[in-house]
Parts: structure tokens; C-alpha cells; sequence
């Protein structure tokens, strides 16, 4: 193969062509583009393709043999050396100074906790527990279709804002009137690109560096995560059966899940909503509510979110469609107090100037209106509710000795501590994996030390699955507890 040279542009620097081959080779063994232990051509070869003399590139040979860039073996030809440092190689790279945020964030995504399936976890024989996104079987694909198709049929030409289609933005106001009791006007509702991108921008906007940030702990930790981006002191907030404990923290700012807490599923009674509101009155501080999965309830009563007991446009609602449309669909919302509704937007329109998905966010709009989407939660409710009574009846009936659990009456996960230590956790969950079941560890949720917790997300996974699961953790149960006698 020919060797390729930008030499045109060395011949614009150097007087002779056997300088301009010479420096032209020398850089491209710095920057790597010839490795260590590269043959290069013949001189033969190289004078043919270049148009010099076969003594000139005989002499660039020779001075990058001087120099150390080659090697020369008699009957075998020129070879680039493979003793130079990597520094030789690709030469002193720049030390380019990052912002504080910037230095945060890249240490940040250093210790971020993902969720790593191994492939053992991407077994179809793995009874797999962790919360996955709704299974494409379980969306009404013919009805969306139909929604897209109507807007396309639409022909609807006119840009959306930077907050989000506005007929999407009235449908979800709409809907929280219907399903949450909120009195919001689609001008106070700001849509985004997942519900994490709002909380983060929120984040950015409301927190000073150095500011006080009370979450929960547990709590969701991508909020953590957005609030240490930002600089923020994060003030641990204990969570107990009945959700957040309210206390006299000394900050401007609080996180907080209380229709269905994250990750333990308690809800906050009506006391501890008064005190927290309470709280922020006395502080002049702003409350950030999560409404993360509490579409699905299954008894009970409905909860009311912090947003409707807010007299003092004090509460943002955050909300989120992740648990409800399809894996490709990502579409977050806050409704904000008047005032910062303009600073929210100017704010997004940096990072998206334009709204994405509009078509998407159009056909939204239509599958709500039309009745559909709440057709579809129907489904999902009575579908994820029976399997949710039958995992905790499984539960119940085939391992009761190791976990106290904590059902609740919503949302798409259950909330299990157990009840001995840390060794008998490990042991367990190892002996768990082994029988090929594998479930979240919630020690990812805890922003100090605690206790051994699990996450069993339910409602991807068919009874049949569900029964398994749990009988095959009845087996590593069995052996836990015999190597523990």
C-alpha cells in the first residue's frame, strides 16, 4: 500500500523536497499515525510515488535513522522504532484548565453507579428483578401509530417555543387536573428531554456553589449528583415509614418525593406536608417535587402531591412519561411558579434552543386528548397491580425470613430491607446470582451508610417469572442460611 503524506503543505514550509519528506515523516511517527514497528516503503517505492530522487529519500533515511525515528535491517527493510515514549510519540499534551463545575462533573461521572448488565444478566435463562422501562408489549401501538399519522396529516408548520409544544403543555395540564388536583396553567409548564435534564437544569439555576441541599436519603441519586454539579452541601434528610422527617435544616432548598417516596415507597402524611411547607415559608426556600412512577396506584387513596397544598408558589412538580410511553420516548415536565417560568426557559434555550421530538410531543398531545392515554394507564394499572399483589403473596408464602418488606400501593418496584447483616446480604445475593436471579441492590440510593436494602422491580416480568424468580431464591436462601449455621 502507499504511504499517504500531507507533503504539500510541508513543501509550503521548507525550501527542499527531501526537507519537507523528512519533517512529514518525523510527525507522523510523534503523532502515532506510525506506530512502533511500522515497515515503511522502499526507498524505491517512496521516491516513485512522491516524485524525488531515490538518493534524496535515501538521505531522509539516513537523517531520521540519525535521529532515532528508524530502524535499518539489511535485507529487510526500514522500520519505524518502537522504543519511543508514548510523550515522544504523540508529544506534551496541553493541560487545559476546567471551570469548577467542570471539575465537578468530571469527577462525578467517575462515581456515578450504573447499571451494568453483565453477560450473565443478558441471559434469557437470568430471572432478572432490577426496574426495567415498560415492555414494548404492553403499549398500544396502533393507537400511537394513529396519533403520528395525524400529525402528519396535520401539516402543522409553526415552531414550538423553547418551553414545548403548547397543545401537549395543555394536555398535561389537562391531566394533572384530572389525576393529581393541580391547578397549573399550560404557560407554567416547561417540557424536557427526560425529567432528569429538568431537575438538573433546575439544579443549575436555584442553587448557589456552597449552597445547603437537603435530600432524602435514601433518595434518587442523579438529584445528588445534579446538586453536587452544582457545588451544593448536601444535608442528608432521614426517611422513615411515613417518608421525609421534617426538621429545621438550615437551607434554601429541599428535594423531595412525597406521593411515593424514592426508593422506600412511603408516603408523607398530610402533618409532615404542612410542616415541610411550613418550613420553606420560614426559610424563603423552594421545594423540588418529584413525582417519579405514582401514575400506578393500586388501593387506597389517591395522595395529593405538595404541589396543591402550595399557597405560596413555593413547590416546582416535576413529572415524567419514562414509566408510560415507549423505551425511545424520553419526555420530562416541571410546573413552576410564574416567576420562573422565563428564567427555567432561558435557561434550557442554551442547552436546546430548539425543542426536540416535536413531532412526538405533537402526537402526545393527540394520544391524550383522544382519550388514549388514560385508556392506556388503565391497562397498565390493572396489569401491574395483579402483579403486584402476586409478588407480595409469593413473597410472603416462600421467603418470609429474610426481608421486611414494604409494598406500599403504588409504583413499579417494591422496597425490601433485610433483616440480618451485611455478611448474610453479600452471602445471599451472591448464592442468589448463582441460581441466576439477580435483583438492585438500594445501597446506591443511600447518601450514608445503612442498612442492606433490595429494589425487586415487578412489572416486566410475567407471573410464571415472578414464581420462579422467588423459588430460586428460596434455594439461596436455603444455603445461606446452612453456611451460617
Amino acid at each position: 500500500m502507499e504511504l499517504w503524506l500531507p507533503l504539500n503543505s510541508y513543501e509550503l514550509q521548507h525550501r527542499y523536497k527531501y526537507e519537507a519528506l523528512y519533517h512529514a515523516l518525523r510527525d507522523a511517527i510523534h503523532a502515532g499515525t506510525l506506530a512502533g514497528g511500522t515497515r515503511l516503503p522502499s526507498t524505491r517505492e517512496l521516491a516513485r510515488q512522491y516524485d524525488m530522487s531515490r538518493g534524496s529519500v535515501a538521505q531522509v533515511y539516513d537523517m531520521l535513522l540519525a535521529d532515532g525515528y528508524v530502524q535499518a535491517f539489511r535485507g529487510k527493510g526500514t522500520f519505524v522504532t518502537d522504543t519511543l515514549t508514548e510523550q515522544e510519540q504523540v508529544g506534551q499534551e496541553a493541560v487545559i484548565q476546567l471551570s469548577p463545575w467542570g471539575e465537578r462533573v468530571s469527577t462525578l461521572n467517575t462515581q456515578i453507579q450504573k447499571d451494568t448488565r453483565s453477560v450473565m444478566e443478558r441471559d434469557p435463562s437470568l430471572i432478572n428483578f432490577h426496574v426495567h422501562r415498560m415492555p414494548a408489549e404492553h403499549f398500544p401501538q396502533a393507537e400511537w401509530k394513529s396519533a403520528l399519522a395525524a400529525v402528519h396529516r396535520s401539516d402543522q408548520r409553526e415552531q414550538s417555543g423553547t418551553a414545548g409544544d403548547l397543545e401537549l403543555r395543555e394536555a398535561i395540564a389537562s391531566h394533572l387536573r384530572w389525576t393529581r388536583g393541580i391547578q397549573a396553567d399550560a404557560s407554567q409548564i416547561v417540557l424536557f428531554s427526560g425529567s432528569m435534564q429538568g431537575i438538573t437544569l433546575l439544579a443549575q439555576l436555584l442553587i448557589p456553589e456552597g449552597a445547603a441541599v437537603v435530600l432524602e436519603n435514601p433518595g434518587y441519586q442523579g438529584i445528588a449528583q445534579a446538586v453536587k454539579s452544582c457545588g451544593g452541601q448536601i444535608i442528608p434528610a432521614e426517611v422513615d415509614a411515613r417518608g421525609i422527617i421534617p426538621q429545621s435544616w438550615k437551607a434554601q432548598a429541599l428535594f423531595v418525593t412525597p406521593t411515593r417516596q424514592f426508593p422506600t415507597g412511603a408516603v408523607l402524611g398530610l402533618d409532615r406536608r404542612k410542616a415541610i411547607l411550613a418550613w420553606a415559608s420560614e426559610r424563603n426556600a423552594v421545594i423540588i417535587e418529584d413525582d417519579y412512577d405514582s401514575e400506578f396506584r393500586w388501593g387506597g387513596r389517591p395522595i395529593e402531591p405538595l404541589k396543591v397544598l402550595d399557597r405560596e408558589q413555593r413547590v416546582i412538580y416535576v413529572g415524567s412519561f419514562s414509566q408510560t410511553m415507549i423505551a425511545s420516548f424520553r419526555l420530562g415536565y416541571a410546573v413552576l411558579p410564574p416567576s420562573l417560568v422565563k428564567p427555567l426557559i432561558a435557561a434550557k434555550t442554551l442547552y436546546e434552543p430548539v425543542p426536540s421530538a416535536i413531532l412526538e410531543q405533537r402526537a402526545l398531545a393527540k394520544f391524550m386528548t383522544r382519550g388514549g392515554y388514560l385508556r392506556h394507564l388503565r391497562r397498565l394499572t390493572r396489569l401491574y397491580g395483579e402483579r403486584h399483589a402476586f409478588f407480595v403473596s409469593e413473597m410472603e408464602r416462600e421467603l418470609p425470613e429474610p426481608f421486611i418488606m414494604q409494598p406500599g400501593d403504588a409504583g413499579l418496584h417494591i422496597y425490601a430491607t433485610w433483616k440480618g447483616d451485611i455478611d448474610s446480604y453479600q452471602r445471599f445475593k451472591m448464592l442468589a446470582r448463582e441460581e441466576r436471579v439477580v435483583f438492585r441492590d438500594a445501597v446506591r440510593y443511600q447518601l450514608t451508610p445503612g442498612h442492606p436494602a433490595v429494589c425487586f422491580g415487578f412489572a416486566h416480568l410475567e407471573k410464571e417469572e415472578i414464581q420462579e424468580g422467588i423459588r430460586r431464591m428460596r434455594l439461596a436462601w436455603e444455603k445461606c442460611t446452612f453456611l451460617f449455621q
